[in-house]
């Protein structure tokens, strides 16, 4: 999933740490959201929905149905501003490869999401339909599972997911140390040998 380049959403700023907007960019989302809702209810429907996402993401029509309906909590037919901020927030942490710090910073959201049935729970399956929203792999989704599921029943719970996320942003933060200690040792040799050089001449 990638977002689509000049479109409306390519030019708001998510945080990098906390994965939310700036204030002057919800202000400018909302405005956007009005435009959108063409029938001054305040929600959009699943067809303005599917023009929207079509238009900024290389979703397909299915992919789209199926985040519409994770989002139509009440299961109304309609979604508001705050179920469309947070979409937006995930689409922009997708953008920026900002999945994993997503996921733990807003676990308790994602985790409400993922329930599809309301009964603290997540299945396999719920994840599997939605894992091309957070960047999570086949191999990785059948580890979660296998790995987090502490209860046994083949279903996460909030404590198990909660878990998951923080797992999985300090295995991130490991790599990216590593990567930047490898970067800096790069730099000092490069440097030692670019020193060596100029003595030798």
């Amino acid at each position: 999933m990638r977002l689509k380049e000049g479109s409306f959403l390519w030019y708001l700023y998510l945080d990098k740490t906390y994965c939310l907007l700036s204030v002057r960019n919800v202000k400018a989302l909302m405005e956007y959201f009005h435009l959108l809702d063409v029938h001054g209810k305040n929600t959009l429907n699943d067809v303005l929905f599917y023009h929207f996402l079509h238009h900024v993401t290389d979703l397909k029509k299915r992919e789209i149905n199926l985040v519409f309906d994770m989002l139509d909590w009440n299961a109304v037919g309609e979604i508001g501003f705050e179920q469309f901020y947070v979409l937006v927030c995930i689409l922009l942490a997708h953008q920026n490869h900002l999945e994993e710090r997503f996921m733990y910073r807003h676990s308790r959201t994602v985790f409400g999401l993922l329930d599809l049935e309301g009964d603290q729970k997540i299945s396999p399956e719920n994840f599997e339909m939605y894992r091309f929203l957070f960047n999570i792999q086949k191999q990785e989704l059948k580890d979660l599972f296998c790995d987090f599921d502490i209860t046994g029943d083949r279903r996460l719970n909030y404590q198990e997911f909660k878990l998951y996320t923080i797992v999985r942003i300090n295995k991130l933060q490991k790599r990216k140390e590593k990567t930047e200690n490898a970067e800096r040792e790069k730099k000092s040799l490069l440097i030692k040998k670019m020193s060596h050089q100029v003595h030798a001449s």
